[in-house]
């Protein structure tokens, strides 16, 4: 016997429909590329939406087709976003900063009949124009400009389009499996693979993010994704803003510490999100500027590991508190989010720092396990001790990458993540290392995040990668790249020295070599694979 329930499918275009009807009027404020500020509103936000939904299927544009955005996160990008899933196609989110090589094989694999893009891109639409047979519309995110039409012949311009349009629109209705949206791996081995999640894993992943012990998110917020649209999806922000009726503050091309302080103390942000390197400019920034951040109540913290020494910053100095999550592009990304548990209330600070350190646990959705590295179906205990290889399974997570035959999933129907973890009892999860990064000492591991927390205490040191180098006697010793805080004087033994205390003497690294720069993905996280390359073999030397 069924229940007697009425259904309806779990859209997209369910969002912006319940974000215009019941918060029409709560703030959208973006910048924009030139560094202008629109300020806009979820009504708006709706109709232009519906126009430029009607402008795309005056392209003739058929279910499933692919529609790409190279673009910042601001208000148009925004409207496109609903606009494409909204009428049944794919909108298809790509990063910019990979090589150029990367993104023509990305469109292409993809099979894009259109792209999006805002003017900063520009050289690149006209580096890989050439390039990219499927795609049959350019469209430039903005107002007619002489300088891009002569650029890209036949290109077409946003606001022209909408312009045209009514705003009458009826959302389809089809099938919730049907795909919604598309996002690649960073490729930072072999070309990067395509996850392509669909309605129904988009809106249970919204729900998820939403929750009290997920990201805590509300009507009463003003959000900040620092993360960038094309980074999995912002992390799902856009799709929870209009699920909860938040007001989104859109930060545009202007990523840096200053240019955030400003955003957050001008529109009084409760909420921000990004990666570690983001709020180590961030709190740089507000240092100098004397900013107490006073709106700010919590910040997520994703992408790598956050420092111990920058949670404590940001509670200490601001009384911010840091969520720490974890995730993917294959998770859509939400695998784990940091909230403590009523029996946690009874620990001393101290002890609720320590445990806030780890990346939390799986909302319901997801399920999380630790397998033996030998054997990859062999569970091993939740005791918070044993690491092994973490895996995940859930409703929004893949099965198989787009165009691959194969599955993704072990043998019962997993998907192992790459990374090595423990887990205790309650579900926390604390990542020890991506299995690549692991170092192999004479038989023995070490965690290269462990000791990147360490040299990124130091008051000297901004940041730091550890990579493993090849070493003569014990196969691999870890060595220390770091960069100094400005006027620091900081010699390699005294940071070497910082470690005698913290991690056992056969952990200590062999050696801090000082650069400038650290090599970052278009993600924000650390390029360990360039660092090998270049200093793999200095213990040789």
């Amino acid at each position: 016997m069924q229940g007697h329930m009425m259904f309806q499918p779990l859209l997209i275009s369910s969002l912006i429909k319940h974000a215009e009807r019941y918060h029409g009027d709560t703030a959208i404020i973006s910048k924009n590329t030139d560094g202008t500020i629109t300020k806009t509103d979820w009504t708006h936000i709706s109709e232009n939406s519906k126009r430029f939904a009607n402008a795309l299927s005056a392209l003739g544009l058929k279910e499933s087709d692919r529609v790409a955005t190279i673009a910042w996160n601001n208000h148009r990008h925004l409207e496109s976003w609903y606009a494409i899933s909204g009428s049944g196609f794919v909108c298809h989110t790509i990063n910019p900063r990979l090589f150029p090589e990367q993104l023509v094989f990305i469109i292409n694999d993809a099979q894009d009949k259109v792209v999006l893009f805002d003017k900063t891109f520009l050289p690149l639409i006209k580096g890989v124009k050439s390039h990219t047979p499927h795609v049959e519309h350019f469209i430039y995110l903005g107002a007619y400009d002489q300088n891009v039409a002569d650029a890209v012949p036949n290109v077409k311009f946003y606001d022209v389009l909408i312009a045209e349009q009514s705003s009458e629109f009826e959302w389809p209705s089809f099938d919730e499996t049907t795909a919604s949206s598309l996002c690649y791996t960073s490729g930072t081995t072999g070309n990067p693979k395509g996850a392509l999640y669909s309605h129904r894993s988009t809106l249970l992943h919204t729900y998820a993010i939403c929750l009290p012990d997920s990201l805590n998110l509300s009507a009463h917020d003003v959000m900040l994704p620092v993360v960038p649209m094309f980074h999995v999806n912002a992390w799902g922000t856009p799709y929870a803003a209009a699920m909860v009726g938040a007001t989104l503050v859109l930060p545009g091309p202007g990523l840096d510490g200053a240019s955030l302080v400003e955003l957050i103390d001008e529109f009084k942000v409760t909420v921000a999100l990004g990666v570690p390197t983001i709020w180590q400019g961030l709190l740089a920034a507000a240092k100098q500027s004397g900013s107490r951040l006073e709106s700010m109540k919590r910040n997520v913290v994703g992408g790598s590991a956050c420092p111990p020494a920058m949670m404590a910053a940001f509670k200490n100095s601001y009384q911010c508190e840091t969520i720490h999550a974890w995730g993917m592009t294959e998770t859509s990304p939400l695998g784990s989010a940091n909230q403590l548990k009523a029996k946690h209330s009874l620990l001393s600070e101290d002890e609720k720092f320590k445990l806030r350190l780890s990346q939390g646990r799986p909302p319901f959705g997801v399920d999380l396990r630790i397998t033996d590295q030998e054997n990859g179906t062999h569970v091993l205990a939740n005791d918070g001790h044993t690491s092994g290889n973490l895996q995940i399974r859930g409703h929004w997570i893949i099965d198989s990458y787009l165009g691959k035959s194969s599955s993704a999933l072990t043998s019962d129907g997993w998907f192992d993540t790459g990374d090595i973890a423990t887990l205790d009892e309650d579900g926390y999860l604390t990542l020890s290392d991506r299995s690549k990064d692991l170092i192999k000492s004479g038989g023995e591991w070490i965690s290269s995040v462990e000791l990147e927390n360490i040299a990124m205490g130091h008051p000297d040191i901004a940041m730091a990668a550890v990579i493993a180098a090849t070493h003569p006697k014990w196969d691999e010793r870890p060595v220390v790249i770091a960069i100094k805080t400005p006027n620091s004087q900081i010699t390699e033994q005294q940071l070497l020295d910082y470690y005698s205390d913290k991690v056992a003497k056969w952990q200590i690294p062999d050696k801090v070599v000082f650069v400038d720069a650290i090599p970052l993905t278009g993600t924000g996280k650390m390029l360990k694979r360039d660092l090998r390359e270049q200093y793999g073999h200095v213990l040789l030397n």
